[in-house]
């Protein structure tokens, strides 16, 4: 019950045990194009680049800017969190020239602030992560892209924590680009990376474009301009790879592959609106039976994303002793933070497979029982009749 990775649907793990292919068998190939259009669903979008990068979460992160971000390139970043601080290192890496805007950890950005730094600044990029788990909180993106495009700059959003659990519509918000990863809402294991990016990003990539010579056609002339610095996170490598060319890139991690698959398979057999509706249930049922219990959420409620909620840890509590409880007397782990929050909140996490009424009423009850062993009373009882009323409020 922490904020990921989570317990895997056991679908997702049959997948992963199934025969391995070869990765130029037709087959594969199949799956590999079966894989990209389930996860066009599930980004909801309608670019023809969305595929996987073996490696957790970061690498697909790391792959777009890595590709998109050439040195001197002019990079900003708004931070409400430790992955605002990531993406900044990231882009520093790459050779970008960063800029950042900041607000205060638990708060998100108005429309204003970010126009008013994209017209001081005239990025190239605008990097931004859209639910930061070491915050619990989640920007609104609504309007970001149309900012984006009217002054010429390309958005890439980190959809890590949120894409399974609340709403990420790519297209209709003008994301040119967009990673995330199976190990939260989606259900799955870390160890793949899923991305999408449009034709606006797929240009500017394609200009870096190099084939390595082992594998380069004998009439391939690469272009007079800075090599990514990655080869393995060489984006337009891997769109070779996952073209119709099946230009051999590295050995595709066959297992990996399978479980993406089912991860959207079974998202998509949900039904991804009831997927976010189950992911809010829990996460204002988890609220109502924390506030029962004297506890104070974190953040501002109105931003806060429904997969994770943080909880302030009351004075004179020792907050590691009570995840420690949490974890040898009943199996729950739930998480501190990083940063300025470290010691100050925990993290729970309501995410993918986990995100169930019955483990919402467990994880409140044994919090509950680990509190007291700590001489914070609480009402005992209450915070699971708090949480009930809110999922019988809410049960067809």
């Amino acid at each position: 019950m922490g904020p990921g990775p989570i317990n895997c649907d056991p679908r997702v793990l049959h997948a992963m045990t199934m025969p391995h292919l070869g990765h130029t068998d037709p087959a594969f190939f199949y799956y590999m194009d079966e894989a990209m259009e389930l996860l066009r669903r599930v980004f909801e979008t309608e670019n023809h680049w969305s595929f996987l990068v073996n490696g957790t979460a970061r690498s697909g992160i790391e792959a777009l800017m890595i590709s998109m971000i050439s040195p001197g390139d002019r990079v900003l970043v708004p931070i409400f969190g430790r992955f605002g601080h990531l993406l900044t290192e990231i882009s520093d890496r790459c050779g970008g020239e960063t800029r950042t805007i900041e607000t205060n950890w638990g708060q998100v950005f108005n429309l204003n602030q970010i126009e008013d730094a994209i017209k001081k600044h005239r990025p190239k990029l605008v990097a931004l992560v859209h639910g930061d788990t070491s915050t619990t909180t989640a920007q609104p993106l609504e309007e970001i892209g149309k900012i984006c495009r009217d002054h010429d700059s390309l958005l890439f959003v980190d959809a890590t924590a949120t894409l399974g659990g609340m709403p990420f519509k790519t297209d209709e918000w003008q994301i040119d680009a967009a990673a995330a990863g199976l190990q939260k809402c989606l259900a799955g294991p870390p160890g793949t990376a899923l991305i999408t990016f449009n034709d606006r990003t797929a240009d500017i990539v394609n200009k870096r474009r190099h084939i390595e010579s082992g594998i380069a056609p004998f009439d391939f002339a690469a272009p007079n301009t800075p090599k990514i610095q990655s080869n393995y996170l060489d984006i337009p490598m891997l769109m070779e790879w996952w073209s119709d060319k099946r230009l051999p890139h590295h050995t595709e991690a066959t297992p990996m592959l399978f479980a993406a698959r089912e991860c959207a398979r079974i998202i998509l057999q949900e039904g991804m609106e009831t997927a976010f509706a189950r992911h809010q249930i829990a996460s204002d049922a988890l609220v109502a039976g924390l506030k029962a219990m004297g506890l104070e959420v974190f953040g501002e409620l109105k931003h806060k994303m429904p997969n994770v909620t943080g909880v302030v840890i009351p004075p004179n509590v020792d907050g590691d002793a009570v995840r420690r409880d949490l974890l040898s007397c009943f199996g729950i782990e739930i998480g501190t933070s990083f940063g300025e929050l470290r010691g100050k909140i925990w993290r729970i996490g309501t995410m993918g497979y986990n995100c169930r009424k019955q483990n919402v009423l467990i994880c409140l009850t044994a919090l509950e029982t680990c509190l007291s062993r700590c001489e914070f009373h609480t009402p005992l009882g209450e915070a699971a009749k708090a949480a009930l009323n809110v999922y019988d409020g809410r049960d067809d």
